[in-house]
């Protein structure tokens, strides 16, 4: 199955059950909310988990795209994006948690074909305030796939206070040959979809209180699923990232963790530039020059003369993206001339200590990993 098989094949999944296609909203969330980027499926639901009616129903279905800041310093590894998109369901205060496990299972095993052993679940085992999930984990035995019980990683919130609930996350074997051990107990075990049973509400105080209504909120993301589902190690091996692992290769010799940075970075900053950011000193703009200058760091410890007018128009067009991109390449280019007087100093000749390199961070915008390379 291709990417759009995969989100057809869920999209009508849940159409077919009586969920209504609500449209994935921008990047930018609300100018009220003071989150920088959209960072979930359920992010701009908030209100209705809450308990204000939605205008297409109780049962929803999309796809979001989404930008986590959190997981920068993980892209680069087999898993993990800046940009990413989420296939969501949603039940506000319609179906309850068994069904929407039911459904789960049977998308996953009778709609992309996933065998039961390949799976592995693990569910609420209760803490000081709210006990085990009981109701989850007779439902998976119930379905015969193997479950585990954990504490603080299966306990949803979208920070401090509001809407929360215990989970259930599913697993799926990706290690070769026969499956073995648990998700706590080992790596190989991916998790690929989350249900949240969302029924309290978290309040200043820490302490817990039923939300008005129960709902359940899931959430796939849908890059790691392509790279189950088209039996890739990595989500850059799939289709989605087809043109970019196809053509970046060509244009510079990197080595493989640092050639997803940059095909990671390049590829979120245009979807950036595109909702109308800029880069910045602070804000959205602060990620989008953050993302543009850690790909140049890269492209130049090795070889200085590499620049962003090597990606062809296939990868970057010819428009707002390709302008914006080149205008910051110059400006980070004057940035280091400027660092490089800066370093020449006397008193950056020796082994530089972690004061240094905040000052040369804080105060000339240096980042560490070109300076220490510069001094290599």
């Amino acid at each position: 199955m291709n990417t759009d098989d995969i989100v057809r094949t869920f999209l009508d999944f849940y159409r077919e059950r009586g969920h209504e296609l609500i449209t994935g909203s921008s990047l930018l969330p609300p100018p009220s909310d003071p989150v920088l980027f959209t960072t979930s499926g359920m992010h701009p639901l908030t209100p209705y988990l809450l308990g204000r009616p939605h205008p297409q129903g109780r049962r929803l279905v999309n796809v979001q795209r989404c930008l986590r800041t959190t997981d920068l310093d993980e892209v680069g590894d087999l898993t993990h994006l800046t940009v990413f998109d989420m296939l969501g369901s949603w039940s506000l205060g319609d179906y309850d948690h068994p069904q929407s496990l039911r459904w789960g299972y049977e998308l996953l095993r009778d709609g992309f074909g996933i065998p039961r052993e390949k799976l592995y679940v693990t569910v609420f085992g209760g803490d000081e305030q709210v006990g085990p999930d009981l109701e989850s984990l007779d439902t998976w035995r119930e379905l015969g796939v193997p479950v585990e019980s954990t504490r603080d990683e299966n306990w949803w919130s979208n920070g401090p206070v509001g809407p929360c609930g215990p989970d259930s996350e599913i697993f799926y074997w990706t290690g070769d040959g026969s499956p073995e051990g648990s998700p706590t107990s080992d790596s190989r075990w991916v998790e690929i979809w989350n249900h949240v049973h969302m029924r309290l509400e978290r309040g200043e105080d820490g302490g817990l209180v039923p939300l008005p209504q129960v709902s359940v909120d899931t959430g796939m993301g849908l890059e790691r699923l392509v790279a189950v589902l088209q039996g890739r190690r990595s989500v850059y091996e799939t289709d989605v990232f087809e043109p970019w692992v196809r053509i970046v290769p060509t244009l510079w010799v990197l080595g493989e963790r640092d050639m997803r940075i940059v095909c990671d970075h390049l590829r979120s900053s245009i979807f950036v530039i595109g909702e109308g950011v800029r880069p910045a000193n602070t804000g959205r703009g602060y990620v989008l020059r953050r993302l543009i200058r850690r790909v140049l760091t890269v492209l130049w410890r090795d070889d200085d003369s590499r620049t962003l007018s090597d990606l062809p128009v296939e990868l970057v067009g010819t428009g707002t993206e390709r302008e914006v991109l080149f205008d910051e390449e110059r400006r980070f280019g004057q940035l280091l001339e400027r660092g490089r007087r800066v370093l020449s100093r006397s008193e950056f000749r020796g082994p530089l200590s972690e004061e240094d390199y905040h000052y040369l961070h804080d105060t000339h915008g240096l980042p560490r990993e070109w300076v220490a390379g510069l001094l290599r």
